[in-house]
């Protein structure tokens, strides 16, 4: 008992620790401003990242740190994931869908769950795919920021939406505004002003330019896999018949 005593004390103390430094390293949340400059800045960054390119294409096949595996009908809001023994088809504007477990549908309570599931990899795992394409969606808030070096920044912040509202990104670009980093206050990480790189751009048969490598911390982390674009299911090479299940009784 005494050493399940002195274990748990240490625990303990290692989380305070944790949280201390947390604390201390953390970088206050930057203010900006609501100008118009930001929105110019939001623009260039679209341009960059060939946005026009990336709203005609109409469907995106990809896996998320090799764990999650997508394939995703952006025409009609239909998604089927893929992780360790389940699958879900999701209609991603209402959440509903079907699941199955080592082929076996389930249904009821646990089949609700797992959609919910399904919901939440969805948003994040799409959001690493191509947050500059949402810099304009409702309830974004995007202000311009001027660093101590007289860099200027774009805080984006998502005042609603997607499952934790009130995230926020700082964003440097290149001179073309290509996107290069951005540092990040977000509800899961405790440390605020957290940096990653945006690298490894690859581009997809429809011209839209995804990031598959971050750095943070001093390592370099690939987070998007076997990604492929294009202007629909069948110009994907999907199944045809992938999403028909949600359509029938």
């Amino acid at each position: 008992m005494r050493i399940l005593k002195v274990v748990a004390a240490v625990l303990f103390v290692g989380v305070l620790i944790l949280v201390g430094a947390a604390y201390f390293m953390s970088e206050p949340r930057p203010t900006g401003e609501a100008v118009p400059e930001a929105d110019e800045l939001a623009r260039e960054m679209e341009t960059a990242v060939h946005k026009e390119a990336w709203d005609r294409t109409g469907a995106v096949r990809w896996s998320f740190f090799k764990k999650h595996h997508y394939v995703w009908d952006r025409k009609n809001g239909l998604v089927e994931l893929r992780w360790g023994n389940t699958r879900a088809l999701l209609r991603t504007g209402d959440k509903t869908g079907r699941v199955w477990s080592k082929d076996s549908e389930v249904t009821g309570k646990d089949a609700e769950s797992a959609l919910q599931t399904a919901y939440k990899f969805w948003i994040n795992d799409s959001f690493w795919l191509n947050p500059v394409v949402k810099f304009f969606d409702p309830g974004v808030k995007r202000e311009l920021v001027t660093e101590e070096d007289g860099q200027k920044g774009l805080l984006v912040t998502y005042t609603s939406g997607g499952v934790t509202p009130g995230d926020a990104y700082l964003w440097n670009v290149d001179p073309n505004g290509l996107p290069v980093r951005w540092r990040m206050w977000v509800s899961i990480i405790p440390m605020g002003g957290v940096s990653m790189t945006w690298q490894s751009w690859t581009e997809l048969s429809t011209g839209a330019l995804i990031s598959t490598e971050h750095e943070g911390g001093g390592q370099i982390i690939t987070f998007i896999t076997d990604v492929e674009g294009a202007e629909d299911l069948e110009a994907l090479g999907a199944n045809p018949g992938l999403f028909d299940p949600l359509f029938q009784d």
